[in-house]
């Protein structure tokens, strides 16, 4: 029987080789009501019983993972994870790493701690990439054209036209969020040129 009253706990297990040995996570995990494993590396967005986690979990679910790593990569993906089934009104639940449960004050002043420390790395990430872009552009070795073409964005609006959250639609496209607006509203390299 599950113990969260309101709803279905679910299991996230991941190895990230074919090889490597599940067992340890479930026999952490115990009794779940649905179960979602997989044996792949990668990022978030190549991990199909990832998302097909986050899609199936229902607001008053639990989701139960061993730990912060089974289930991201990053701190910034942990957090995008987090927020997501946040937004959905699913707890998260670590069993090797309490400090992050989402089900309780503690754990959500940790992920305060750990979106502070995220937003540094990103803003981080972007000032080197702007300073190696700036570099570029002085040696005339910088001239990257859009990153989607006309198909992708007419998909994406599609997408975003049936529901689908903007941050799901640009991650699966592998661009940015401020990429995808730019792309939706022909602004920056989507930018149509003027037929005067």
């Amino acid at each position: 029987m599950s113990s969260n009253t309101t709803g279905q706990v679910i299991g996230y297990a991941r190895v990230s080789a074919a090889d490597q040995n599940l067992a340890r996570q479930l026999d952490a995990l115990g009794h779940v009501d649905k179960l979602f494993s997989e044996k792949l590396s990668g990022k978030n967005r190549e991990r199909p019983q990832l998302h097909e986690m986050i899609d199936y979990a229902r607001a008053g679910d639990k989701v139960l993972v061993k730990s912060p790593d089974r289930l991201a990569r990053s701190s910034i993906d942990l957090l995008e994870i987090v927020r997501e089934l946040k937004d959905k009104g699913v707890e998260l639940e670590f069993i090797d790493f309490p400090a992050l449960n989402t089900t309780d004050k503690m754990g959500s002043f940790m992920l305060q701690i750990l979106s502070a420390v995220a937003e540094l790395e990103r803003a981080t990430i972007r000032e080197r990439q702007a300073e190696g872009i700036a570099l570029a552009k002085e040696r005339g070795a910088y001239d990257r054209g859009p990153k989607l073409n006309e198909e992708q964005i007419a998909e994406a609006r599609e997408r975003i036209d049936l529901g689908v959250p903007k941050a799901v639609v640009a991650r699966d496209l592998g661009v940015s969020r401020s990429t995808l607006y730019a792309a939706l509203a022909g602004t920056g390299r989507y930018e149509q040129p003027s037929s005067s």
